[in-house]
């Protein structure tokens, strides 16, 4: 047995993943210690691991981001995604590294596993030499030649021709755009008693084994990925549906489905939860269609009124939650604002997406979801009735989409995210050396 210390920040989206993974790591007979807000902490005990509580570090409640970071208030573009940087990782990071310092005194871990934001975690690699592995939350950050820069949404390079304007996008986007959050990143480490560093803040990567949650064909391809990346599949729930939890117009769901209607869900994730934006336009757009929607919430509204409506279409269901592993194998199409949990499961259950991702780092997942055909973009996060109207009508009536999302979602199949993701973690601290990916350069070097 060997002893885990696992950190994420305070965002739903970062600990549902880890949930999954360190529920096997703990199945395997590992010691666990989670350092995570407290609002997490039941979800922790019940899959068998120690809450941590954040002591110098502020732990916040991402249900209301806007009231937990006040700085957010009013911000919006570019500037509102500069600000969330500072504010929800950077800022933090040299709190974090005291609260982790704390617990590796007293719980001496083999290995910390941390989200891929956890700057806390870099740092006591750094400081302390403990084994760092990290988890991807979402598309793949890293800089490439065959990229453009993280945020711009711009598709891959087609070839090496593409390669000299990538250099010249990343060297705007990083040295200018963003190159005030870098120097934060580099205040933060100094104030934390490190060199400043040259790395800016995308380059942050976990530089023994990095588990990134989903398949090759879902993200842009990098002939220069590191060797310590891992593709390990989505980690996702798999359990049957639980019958209890679900809505009383359940059964009418299941007739519907089974007489041929269309099934189309809406649902705005964890984190930009404004039912007005998708919502409530998604629900107008489809009112007068043969379709059956279910809108997920997540959490109970006041009356329609929230979503900008006077009433519920009839052909409307609303809820603050629905089982997705129950209400997914019955649904057509998916309507969201492009949360990468929720995206993933998507595909994992074959369905098609259209995406209006508008904040935080939905536009780079809204447009894997276009570049891998496995829905559309809307490049929007507050689209027209017309515009989401459009955009299912093409969903449902074009075959091509429902074909490549079953490719996906048998691609899928093929891997077991939560064994594979313990199995490299274990190896991390057995050899206490980088983890690389069979085939990638470096490995074949190293096995010649």
């Amino acid at each position: 047995m060997s002893k885990i210390l696992v950190a994420t920040v305070p965002l739903t989206g970062h600990v549902q993943p880890m949930l999954l993974l360190v529920q096997e790591l703990v199945a395997r007979g590992h010691d666990v210690t989670w350092y995570a807000a407290k609002k997490f902490a039941p979800a922790i005990a019940k899959v068998g691991a120690h809450h941590a509580p954040m002591r110098a570090s502020i732990d916040w409640d991402d249900a209301d981001v806007e009231a937990a970071l006040p700085v957010l208030r009013r911000k919006r573009g570019l500037a509102r995604v500069r600000t969330q940087l500072r504010a929800m990782f950077i800022d933090p990071m040299v709190e974090q590294l005291r609260d982790l310092e704390a617990i590796a005194e007293r719980f001496a871990p083999d290995v910390i596993v941390a989200d891929q934001a956890h700057l806390g975690a870099a740092l006591l690699h750094e400081t302390r030499g403990i084994p760092w592995a990290g988890l991807g939350i979402s598309a793949l950050v890293i800089p490439s030649i065959d990229t453009a820069p993280f945020g711009s949404a711009m598709p891959p390079a087609r070839d090496h021709r593409d390669h000299p304007k990538m250099r010249m996008i990343n060297w705007v986007v990083n040295k200018l755009l963003f190159g005030g959050v870098t120097k934060s990143y580099h205040r933060a480490r100094v104030e934390a008693g490190l060199a400043p560093g040259t790395r800016t803040y995308f380059d942050i990567l976990a530089p023994q084994l990095f588990l990134q949650p989903t398949i090759p064909s879902f993200e842009y391809p990098r002939s220069d990925l590191p060797p310590q990346v891992h593709f390990v599949g989505p980690l996702v729930p798999r359990r049957a549906p639980d019958r209890t939890a679900l809505p009383a117009w359940w059964p009418e769901l299941e007739v519907a489905h089974a007489l041929g209607k269309k099934i189309v869900l809406v649902t705005q994730g964890t984190l930009a939860t404004d039912p007005r934006a998708l919502i409530g336009p998604s629900l107008r757009a489809l009112a007068d269609d043969d379709v059956l929607v279910i809108a997920t919430t997540g959490r109970t509204l006041a009356g329609p009124e929230a979503v900008g409506l006077r009433a519920y279409p009839t052909n409307a269901r609303i809820e603050p939650f629905v089982p997705y592993h129950a209400l997914l194998p019955l649904t057509s199409a998916i309507i969201t604002n492009g949360g990468y949990g929720g995206v993933q499961l998507a595909l994992h259950h074959g369905v098609p997406l259209v995406v209006a991702g508008g904040s935080e780092e939905k536009p780079e997942i809204a447009a894997r979801v276009a570049w891998s055909g496995a829905g559309i973009d809307l490049r929007t996060g507050r689209p027209s009735p017309k515009k989401i109207r459009a955009a299912v009508t093409r969903l449902l009536g074009e075959a091509r989409f429902k074909t490549r999302v079953t490719e996906l979602a048998a691609e899928m199949a093929s891997y077991d995210a939560a064994t594979r993701g313990a199995e490299l973690v274990e190896e991390l601290i057995a050899t206490r050396a980088a983890v690389l990916r069979p085939g990638s350069i470096r490995a074949l070097l190293e096995a010649a």
